[in-house]
């Protein structure tokens, strides 16, 4: 039986019904807000209005329109709707982890909730420093937020009161090296994505009630049984950390998720597998970049030798495509962290130790690369033609999206030291630091 909580059920029809119209995360004003990690298309693309506002030069004082103050630690990066920013927080020893909103206009704390207490916690082992016990962002949808700690719990929240509506701590995965995937909201259905040592699926919840719509376990064969036939490495070569994309095809919704040695394509309604790609990578954490003018899917395959794979897409695209579909592959100088970006064409990707690559979409060509300073978790944003990389010591480097490199400026600021993604909203873009969350803006 599931063990579902419900403290608080909002039944107006009205409610309802905006709620299952939603096709998206986007708030009903589009692009002007923030509700998933990757932007309202979940692509790191900024709205025109916001982009032409945006400044490019900023100082710990200069264009900082203030700092919000953090406890604990956390790499869940900030999402934004309706005027609150939301993200989440725990403890070192992950016993304690709790979810936070800010006031998008001032920067005064709104909520600061303990969510969940854990009596047994998994050790992060050699992932920490690279993970935490607040890896997973929220995810917004009308009047309701989303929170995930992987198997730790998850929950929906009401936006304006931070009242629990129902939580769920019965979805089950070791994690061993902690929770990476965030919460993706799509058509009423909450997606979680679990790839642990012991299991690997991903499930549908309906977002109104928590209850399960299906679970799909992946398919993968992982070829990691050693001679007393239990996988190798405890497991740990099954691992991975990818939120999936959400992409039509034709007139199906499709969920692309990538896991250890293999992805998946899973039909949103009804959770069937529809695809599959082999490889010979884990430990994948980026998220496929879709790029529906093309029809092509770029997936990177995770650790130990991750490639850069262009998938296509179309109504042919069934069962085995490792063979049939692949349009390229890029086989060095690809990340394990920040997911790619697309514009005009161009691919940028910004390696972990900081290298730049610009990359020919529809032929994986390389058309130059140059190193910008530090190590890179967070992905990038674009802002019209300009492209915005946040490193782990606080430099902001803005650089144009362009076939010729060009940087624009660099902002050393060291407390804008990030592992998060950076948000835009109305016209000012939002850091988690490491005790502070800044909001960047011109006056």
């Amino acid at each position: 039986m599931q063990a579902i909580v419900m403290t608080r059920l909002i039944l107006n029809s009205l409610y309802v019904a905006v709620c299952f119209a939603s096709l998206t995360v986007s708030a009903p004003n589009g692009f002007s807000q923030w509700p998933d990690r990757h932007g309202p298309n979940l692509d790191g693309v900024v709205a025109d209005a916001d982009a032409e506002r945006l400044p490019i030069h900023w100082t710990d004082t200069e264009n900082v329109a203030w700092k919000a103050p953090l406890h604990d630690e956390g790499h869940s990066s900030p999402v934004i709707r309706d005027g609150k920013i939301w993200l989440t927080t725990a403890t070192s020893d992950g016993k304690q982890q709790f979810v936070i909103a800010i006031d998008e206009q001032t920067g005064k704390i709104l909520h600061n909730k303990l969510l969940f207490e854990n009596e047994e916690v998994e050790e992060l082992g050699g992932a920490r420093g690279f993970n935490n016990y607040a890896a997973p962002s929220c995810v917004l949808g009308p009047g309701a937020v989303y929170v995930h700690f992987g198997s730790y719990g998850t929950a929906k929240l009401d936006a304006e009161t931070a009242e629990v509506i129902w939580e769920r701590r019965d979805l089950p995965c070791q994690h061993f090296r902690g929770p990476g995937s965030s919460p993706v909201l799509h058509d009423n259905k909450l997606v979680l994505t679990f790839d642990g040592v012991d299991q690997q699926y991903t499930t549908a919840l309906d977002a109104e009630t928590g209850e399960t719509i299906w679970r799909t376990d992946r398919s993968t064969d992982y070829e990691d049984l050693g001679d007393d036939g239990k996988p190798l490495r405890d497991g740990d070569l099954r691992k991975a950390y990818c939120t999936p994309a959400i992409v039509q095809v034709g007139d199906q919704t499709q969920i692309l998720s990538v896991g250890a040695r293999a992805m998946q394509s899973y039909d949103l309604e009804t959770g069937k597998e529809l695809w599959t790609l082999r490889h010979n990578s884990y430990n994948a954490g980026i998220r496929p970049l879709w790029v529906p003018e093309k029809k092509l899917a770029i997936i990177n395959t995770g650790s130990r030798g991750a490639q850069l794979v262009a998938v296509r897409l179309d109504e042919s695209t069934k069962g085995d495509v490792t063979d049939s579909h692949v349009e390229w592959v890029r086989e060095r100088g690809n990340p394990r962290f920040a997911k790619p970006i697309e514009h005009d064409g161009l691919i940028f990707q910004v390696t972990d130790n900081g290298v730049l690559s610009c990359i020919d979409v529809n032929t994986g060509e390389e058309l130059w690369k140059k190193r910008i300073s530090g190590d890179y978790l967070a992905s990038p944003i674009l802002a019209g033609d300009r492209l915005y990389f946040f490193n782990q010591s606080g430099l902001g480097t803005v650089v144009k999206a362009q076939r010729e490199p060009e940087i624009i400026a660099t902002n050393d600021v060291p407390e804008m030291a990030t592992s998060a993604c950076p948000a835009v909203s109305n016209g000012a873009i939002y850091v988690r630091g490491k005790e502070h969350l800044f909001k960047i803006q011109a006056p």
